[in-house]
């Protein structure tokens, strides 16, 4: 994609979730009115409220991740919220080690490689997210390592991605997110796992 692609491309997904979280919170209130209201809660209500949560989690998390990103800061408590809601119903739980907030175009880096993360670790596992003066470090480990070596070896580059389905597409857009902030994003093997800095 080239860079009018890539901008319309973010806007989209900002729209997307902008017009999605909306009857998504709206069931949430219902739910609660409900709670208010004497309703007994069961496993249905449970059921519900649960899967709200989760897909109210996973819309914030898209809206840093694909959508429009700037220089705006993001509090650490509403990373962490995310990232809590989002461990509940997930199989990778995440340490987001970074201290204060952050700009939105970082974080949206974080949660790219993170997504990217996700995908060597079919088993589940942890990652750790760190920042040391201006150097992120997302490091992640599991049971089970699986790379594709012909997405992971395209990160610290900006070559074309021949192929690429829907479930990939954080490949794509990492390298190019990283190169509108001048950065690189780098690939290290660790112990039981692997490491994305940039």
């Amino acid at each position: 994609m080239n860079g009018t692609e890539v901008n319309l491309a973010t806007l989209v997904g900002s729209r997307i979730c902008h017009d999605l979280i909306s009857p998504v919170g709206a069931v949430a209130n219902g739910l609660e009115l409900l709670e208010l209201a004497g309703a007994a809660r069961g496993e249905e209500l449970d059921l519900i409220a649960g899967s709200v949560g989760d897909a109210d989690a996973r819309i914030r998390f898209m809206r840093i991740a694909y959508g429009a990103a700037g220089d705006q800061p993001v509090g650490r408590p509403e990373v962490i919220a995310i990232l809590a809601a989002m461990g509940r119903s997930g199989r990778v739980q995440v340490d987001w080690a970074v201290a204060g907030n952050a700009s939105r175009a970082e974080v949206q880096l974080a949660f790219l490689a993170l997504q990217c993360l996700e995908t060597a670790l079919p088993r589940g596992g942890q990652v750790r997210v760190e920042m040391q003066g201006t150097q992120w470090k997302l490091t992640g480990q599991g049971p089970k390592l699986t790379m594709d070596p012909g997405l992971w070896g395209r990160l610290s580059d900006d070559r074309p991605l021949p192929g690429l389905t829907p479930a990939q597409v954080q490949f794509a857009l990492l390298p190019q997110a990283a190169a509108r902030l001048g950065r690189r994003i780098r690939v290290t093997p660790v112990e039981g796992g692997i490491a994305i800095e940039f």
